[in-house]
């Protein structure tokens, strides 16, 4: 994105790809359908030290202006749940387009270039890759995170800004599946079981489907919540979001002779309700279960904790929260304050987006901010 509106306003740009293709994170995205951007994108919808950091970009280059490219490509498109754009088609249809930007505005991208060396002097970069040296007035660090380490992704971004004496604010998987153990491990049994839930972690929390895995916990609800989890902090799942009050006291008087496993089986997948009400110990009618006890499980139902012993890490991570510190930004031109020339875009920074198109958004519009500048 950088390379090609940098390009299209008339500067000489070279995109080095440390890979044999270009854009392979693009192509796995929604499941190769590219989730490229969300229409209800603002700058609360993204973690970074400084909240208002994103503001700057985000309103200057927006989800609409990043739609207006795709159809002027003639890329079909449709909208799912909660804001999120996917392509009709294949996710090529976005890297194509973003390949034929870079070429409109006579950019070259060449791949296979392994880093060796990156050196600054007299106001010039010198970039030497395998045995070739490359400089210019200026250079954008657009490398990413560590996340997806499979698909070739490193923290060269992170050595490169330390290099330059710039801050970087611990990195950790964000977007990523939760472990559990302990008492907690007897969920595993559950493995596949999905269902919609509210969940929580601190102060936020987010209204989505959960699956158990065999591992752990993931699904929307949890890789959204797990940006937001440190260790040793409970998430707090609300199974039933839609049941409110003495839900369990009025089936109580209108169905005397029902069971609790009967009624989150009405619910609930008939292997979680069995789990749930065994590990709640209500057995039994209704009718014979005391009223603090059923109140004591609406309570736990709709606040139920885990307490995860960790993440799949950064292999299992759709993003890198963390980064390169924003301090060490200019939020309009994503320029280093203290090493003119120098900018920074995308995961690389720490700014990090809820799932649904929000990282590519800001890829785009951090992008975008840079190629303003130089």
């Amino acid at each position: 994105m950088c390379a090609a509106v940098a390009g299209q306003r008339g500067k000489r740009v070279l995109l080095l790809e440390r890979a044999q293709t270009p854009g392979k994170k693009i192509l796995i995205s929604g499941g190769g359908r590219c989730n490229f951007t969300n229409i209800g994108t603002t700058p609360d919808r993204y973690l970074s030290a400084n909240p208002h950091f994103a503001k700057s970009a985000l309103s200057r280059y927006t989800s609409q202006d990043f739609l207006a490219l795709v159809q002027s490509h003639g890329i079909a498109w449709h909208e799912k749940t909660l804001g999120q754009l996917f392509c009709d088609g294949s996710a090529r249809q976005i890297l194509d387009m973003l390949c034929d930007e870079v070429a409109r505005g006579n950019g070259e991208i060449a791949c296979g270039q392994d880093i060796r060396a990156v050196d600054h002097a007299d106001g010039v970069f010198r970039v030497t890759s395998d045995g070739r040296v490359f400089s210019a007035p200026s250079l954008v660090i657009a490398t990413g995170g560590p996340s997806i380490p499979k698909m070739g992704a490193t923290g060269f971004a992170y050595d490169l800004a330390r290099q330059f004496g710039l801050k970087v604010v611990e990195p950790r998987p964000a977007l990523v599946p939760l472990t559990l153990g302990g008492e907690d491990v007897l969920f595993r049994d559950l493995s596949g079981v999905a269902t919609a839930v509210i969940a929580r972690a601190g102060k936020t929390a987010f209204r989505e489907a959960a699956l158990f895995t065999h591992r752990g916990l993931s699904g929307p609800a949890i890789l959204q919540i797990s940006s937001y989890w440190r260790h040793g902090q409970p998430v707090r799942i609300n199974f039933l979001p839609d049941h409110a009050g003495d839900w369990l006291l009025d089936a109580k008087r209108d169905s005397p002779q029902a069971s609790l496993r009967g009624l989150l089986q009405n619910v609930l997948p008939d292997r979680l309700a069995t789990t749930l009400t065994g590990r709640l110990a209500l057995d039994g009618r209704l009718s014979e279960i005391a009223d603090a006890k059923l109140r004591e499980a609406q309570a736990r139902l709709a606040d139920w904790q885990f307490m995860p012993n960790g993440t799949e890490g950064f292999a299992k991570a759709e993003v890198t929260a963390g980064g390169v510190s924003t301090a060490e930004l200019s939020s309009k031109t994503m320029e280093a304050k203290r090493v003119p020339g120098l900018y920074v875009v995308g995961e690389a920074v720490d700014v990090t987006g809820w799932l649904g198109g929000y990282n590519f958004q800001w890829a785009w519009a951090s992008g975008w901010a840079a190629a303003q500048s130089f």
